[in-house]
């Protein structure tokens, strides 16, 4: 979960520790990294960064562009979810409202299908597969906050990756809680709170979700009566 503060350490200082030193020939090169490859990397981070708040802020004006457009307008849709989520296969289909942190942390397989209202929280790395189906309001979390208090106070946020797999099927108003992944195939009841990793071709439902059965063969029609 990325290296800890020390209680009282503000940000400035956190930052400070996260100077990275190397040989370069006979003298020695300071790196710092920044907020964004933090992020990405799964490090506490500072959410306020210059550069991390324009990218959010680009992906909010796209965002509210898209969730304007009528149903009469499908090359419209396309071509704003093209400069939001640059990663998408063919066939994606996402219906507004829709919203996420950045767009350009999200990767979409081929005809995957979004409801309305869903959220992803893509400050770490999404990827979803091919032939994903998300019911309406699911919602994606990436994002997360130290479990301190003392950390939380110096508004150092984390993120970890997501990875949903093929041919998956996440119920409406499900959450997918940061670091999960969820094997091709399995589908994930409505409403459910999914903290640990679901397997492969496994039906899932709960809060906590819990495993109810294994699929013996593709899915056809709903498994939850």
């Amino acid at each position: 979960m990325g290296e800890a503060l020390t209680v009282g350490e503000g940000p400035q200082r956190a930052r400070d520790r996260e100077l990275v030193s190397r040989p370069a020939g006979r003298h020695n090169a300071v790196i710092m990294k920044s907020e964004r490859d933090k992020m990405l990397a799964g490090e506490l981070y500072d959410p306020m960064d210059p550069l991390l708040r324009e990218q959010r802020r680009r992906a909010r004006l796209l965002q509210e562009a898209f969730n304007r457009t009528s149903v009469d307008e499908p090359e419209e849709r396309l071509r704003l979810l093209g400069e939001l989520i640059p990663a998408s296969g063919s066939g994606l289909e996402i219906e507004p409202p829709f919203f996420c942190d950045y767009g350009h942390n999200i990767t979409l397989g081929d005809r995957v299908f979004i409801n309305y209202n869903c959220v992803i929280l893509d400050v770490a790395p999404v990827r979803i597969g091919s032939r994903v189906l998300l019911g309406p309001a699911v919602q994606i979390y990436a994002a997360t906050h130290p479990a301190p208090a003392e950390q939380r106070r110096t508004g150092l946020e984390l993120g970890f990756p997501i990875e949903i797999g093929d041919d998956v099927w996440i119920g409406g108003g499900s959450i997918i809680c940061p670091g999960v992944r969820v094997g091709e195939g399995a589908v994930i009841g409505a409403g459910s709170v999914v903290r640990r990793n679901v397997p492969r071709h496994a039906v899932v439902a709960g809060n906590p979700c819990r495993m109810l059965r294994r699929l013996a063969k593709p899915v056809s029609g709903s498994p939850f009566g």
